[in-house]
């Protein structure tokens, strides 16, 4: 019977594919879209409401739904416990502060697809969620100026995307026996991520500047507005090729990526000490 790191690193592996499964739908819409074939463009949400319709999508979407926690209970270890190992150099700080964020994001991801499976949830539509969220920043003190920070810290996310993308860094974290085509398929993908994430960024900014949050958009918003460009259709292909190559990029990180899930008595020890 595995030990209690075994099933963490399992959840963690879960976490990669329902991942990728989200991003493959989102890609595959936004590909069909693309080719006059239907489809569309969709963020996370929209994805697994997509999948909720498919047969027997509360089973696969209730699967997702645990993956999803999963891997925020990853990007929560990585960001605390330091998984990654990757100290505590101001680099590796911003790269920790951003998991811990990751990690709200997909737990809020994962509360939203449960609540389909339970009956709760309701259809939201694109960037639904990107414009509550910033109305209600801008609804705080200095909220306009919080905001803007976030569209640069988003732009900057999408920057250091395109340079994971140039460099394909992310090799160092999968196994030695990985075969040589996940290279090419995570570069497409975190290239694709980049320009989705400029565009995204730059709205925030956008909506700070005028004071206006249904400026703001989300994954599907930043989609359309690539779609809806001069001579974006070309852009736009690509870039939904991208999304669909980073949901097989995950599938493939699933299986071959370093998963360093801590020791519970270490993680139970140091929340001790802090509390000390």
């Amino acid at each position: 019977m595995p030990g209690t790191q075994e099933r963490l690193e399992l959840l963690a592996r879960l976490g990669y594919a329902a991942r990728g499964m989200v991003s493959l739908i989102i890609g595959g819409l936004a590909l069909l879209a693309a080719f006059g074939r239907g489809g569309g463009t969709t963020g996370s949400r929209g994805a697994l409401q997509t999948l909720m319709a498919q047969p027997l999508g509360v089973i696969l979407l209730g699967i997702v739904a645990v993956g999803l926690f999963g891997f925020a209970l990853w990007r929560l270890f990585q960001s605390v416990m330091d998984a990654d190992g990757r100290g505590t150099s101001w680099k590796a700080i911003g790269v920790r502060i951003g998991q811990a964020i990751s990690a709200a994001i997909y737990v809020s991801l994962g509360a939203f697809a449960a609540s389909l499976v339970l009956g709760l949830g309701k259809a939201q539509a694109n960037d639904d969620a990107a414009r509550d969220w910033t109305a209600w920043l801008m609804a705080q003190p200095f909220g306009y100026w919080i905001v803007g920070a976030g569209g640069i810290a988003v732009a900057g996310i999408g920057l250091a995307m395109a340079r994971k993308a140039w460099t394909a860094s992310f090799r160092r974290e999968l196994a030695g026996d990985a075969p040589s085509w996940v290279i090419p398929l995570g570069r497409l993908g975190f290239a694709a991520r980049a320009i989705v994430f400029l565009v995204i960024g730059g709205f925030l900014l956008v909506a700070a500047w005028t004071s206006n949050p249904d400026q703001a958009r989300g994954l599907g918003g930043a989609l359309a507005a690539l779609q809806a460009q001069p001579f974006g259709q070309a852009l736009f292909a690509l870039v939904a090729l991208g999304l669909a190559a980073f949901g097989a990029f995950q599938f493939a990180e699933a299986r071959y990526r370093h998963i360093g899930a801590p020791d519970p008595r270490s993680v139970a020890a140091a929340a001790k000490a802090r509390l000390a």
